[in-house]
């Protein structure tokens, strides 16, 4: 039986599915249901792998759940009640009526298009979510909170290849469907993002400069990123102003760093100081020192981190930084392990991941080395 559902960016599932077999005992892939989206099985299953991962996260498995139950859908809006139904049967006396959960659904389209299994299902994971959310709800009394939960109960609805349900379901005396659902109950603090499936969504803002903004505002969140009240931030590469709007929006004081022009919103901005030169020019000429040094500049991973490092003489020892690194298609491993060796002779890595708004791309958060630390 599967014990849990890993999520990634499909572009980079050799590198997520090579940390869950270094990270796991056994870890064995079995299928991809849909993008990115993979049905694999542990020996020490999902509680033993999710402890692993509380205390040394991964950087490109995006989202984990448990498998408790498999069950076949029948595709038609029958589905909501069965599954409520069977949730119920399964979860009034494992849910913790002391704490808030929450039900996290996901209709997951195939990993191919040519798959037999590939129509959608009749609902969107709204309704499920309602149905299954009420009726838990009505049957423990427990809290139902869908902004921070601490229990979530994950629902996974994919198509499954004809060849993998024997083995999926051995003793099951149904027809076998083209589509099943996978049931499983954990605490939001396990499942590496409280969101289902790691997708962190924000919602697009009147004044919004950039795509990229969402990049910052996940990694802020992700990361517990506490920025000083009246901050000084240094902003590496930042035209057209995107993490800079962000930035003063906090209340951070921000010297923004690019030859290109800023957005005209900030001109006016006395919080923003504009220098219209690279970076390597700004260095020359000696920069001020900073709380919070940002870089979201497109450039080699391994030039970006020997920038950092050169900026690491100007940043307060509480400071803290966040940067992109760019991966180009190839050997990213080991270009991300080179980058890191640069980076860590001036600064402590805390975090790396794969963010949802990362394409081709890793977040990193950093904090100096003091000297005697």
């Amino acid at each position: 039986m599967p014990q849990l559902i890993l999520t990634t960016n499909p572009e980079s599932n050799a590198l997520a599915l090579a940390e869950f077999q270094r990270d796991s005992i056994n870890g064995q892939p079995w299928a991809e249901l849909g993008p990115g989206q993979w049905l694999v099985d542990c020996d020490e299953g999902f509680w033993g792998l999710a402890e692993v991962w509380i205390h040394e996260p991964p950087i490109f498995v995006r989202h984990i759940c448990p498998v408790d139950l498999t069950i076949p859908l029948i595709a038609t809006p029958k589905d909501a009640a069965r599954l409520s139904d069977m949730a119920v049967a399964e979860y009034t006396d494992l849910l913790d009526p002391e704490i808030s959960f929450s039900v996290q659904s996901r209709i997951v389209l195939p990993a191919h298009h040519s798959h037999k299994a590939g129509r959608e299902l009749p609902y969107k994971p709204f309704d499920l979510n309602r149905a299954i959310s009420a009726a838990l709800l009505d049957a423990t009394g427990t809290p139902l909170d869908v902004r921070q939960p601490f229990q979530i109960l994950s629902v996974v609805c994919a198509p499954v290849p004809a060849d993998l349900i024997p083995r999926l379901m051995p003793s099951s005396t149904h027809a076998p469907s083209t589509h099943y659902a996978f049931l499983g109950l954990s605490l939001a603090s396990h499942n590496i993002s409280d969101w289902a499936g790691g997708v962190r969504r924000f919602r697009r803002e009147k004044g919004q400069i950039s795509r990229t903004e969402f990049k910052l505002l996940e990694a802020l969140e992700a990361f517990s990123l506490d920025l000083p009240a009246g901050g000084v931030v240094l902003d590496l590469g930042a035209a057209p102003g995107g993490w800079t709007r962000v930035l003063r929006q906090k209340k951070q004081h921000v010297t923004a760093v690019d030859p290109a022009a800023l957005d005209r919103r900030l001109a006016s901005d006395r919080g923003v100081r504009h220098k219209q030169m690279t970076a390597a020019a700004y260095l020359r000429e000696g920069p001020d020192t900073f709380d919070l040094l940002v870089n979201d500049m497109r450039m080699d991973a391994r030039d970006s981190a020997r920038l950092m490092n050169a900026f690491a003489d100007f940043l307060y020892p509480h400071a803290q930084a966040l940067m992109t690194l760019k991966l180009p298609q190839g050997n990213q491993g080991a270009l991300l392990n080179k980058t890191f060796a640069i980076l860590q002779e001036r600064y402590h890595i805390l975090h790396s991941r794969q963010l949802f708004h990362n394409r081709s791309e890793v977040t990193i958060h950093l904090t100096p080395v003091v000297s005697g630390s």
